[in-house]
């Protein structure tokens, strides 16, 4: 019964609509559950599914170009050139509706972006098998990553620290493998991603959309990678941590 009102509640928990104590509720039970760790995975895996579904028909180039063309078609008659007032005013709304829509695209990718390094965080948590490597030794765990990904990166030293290094894993975002760390901090598991900047398309992602989420996200830029710290600990965790990815890289 207790696994049954759990598993009612996934999909506020995959939107983000659980409270920050449901989450983490919900989280620990997941660690501990085998069968709501499978269900959740599958889960993730179905809400992925939906999303790539939703961006598979869109608007292409050729829209934009449609319209320019037609705005600036050639008047071919006088009683056209009255009407280039009224055309003027048209082409001024569609302007601003495609910036509008370029806008809306540019920020729904940032939060597409984040949703989808969410829900592998989501799956990493539910897993039953979370690294592919393990390990707790940073000089292991950096030379698996070599000619599996195209780039390097430093792990940091952890000694003194409250973070253990759990191993990592080959991660996947836009058609771009990357690497996923995993720490643990107390009961907490924090995931640590890294891409290359110019394989994500430079998506700017803004600080308040982390808070439409129920996990604590910090993301930066460094000598051309980025970083992305997900995990459902409190800030002061996610930022002891990345500072101690900032020395480290």
């Amino acid at each position: 019964m207790a696994c049954e009102s759990w598993k009612g509640k996934f999909d506020a928990y995959f939107d983000g609509e659980l409270s920050a104590a449901d989450a983490r509720a919900l989280n620990e039970h997941l660690s501990q559950c085998a069968s709501c760790s499978a269900e959740g995975l599958r889960r993730v895996q179905w809400k992925r599914t939906v999303q790539a579904a939703a961006h598979k028909f869109t608007p292409d180039a050729a829209f934009r170009a449609r319209i320019q063309k037609q705005i600036a078609a050639p008047a071919r008659s006088s009683w056209t050139r009255r009407w280039i007032p009224a055309f003027a005013a048209a082409a001024a709304v569609v302007i601003v509706c495609i910036v509008i829509v370029n806008f809306q695209q540019g920020r729904s990718s940032g939060q597409q972006l984040l949703g989808e390094l969410t829900d592998q965080y989501v799956a990493t948590l539910a897993s039953g098998n979370p690294v592919d490597v393990i390990s707790t030794d940073r000089h292991t765990v950096k030379p698996w990553f070599e000619g599996k990904i195209p780039f390097s990166f430093n792990v940091p030293e952890l000694q003194g620290s409250p973070f253990v290094l759990v191993g990592g894993k080959v991660s996947y975002l836009r058609q771009s493998s990357g690497a996923e760390l995993i720490f643990r901090v107390r009961q907490h598991q924090i995931s640590v991603f890294i891409f290359q900047e110019e394989k994500l398309g430079h998506v700017a992602v803004k600080a308040n959309e982390y808070s439409a989420l129920s996990f604590q996200v910090e993301t930066w830029q460094k000598n051309g990678l980025r970083f992305f710290v997900v995990s459902d600990a409190g800030s002061h965790d996610l930022d002891q941590l990345s500072e101690l990815l900032k020395a480290a890289n």
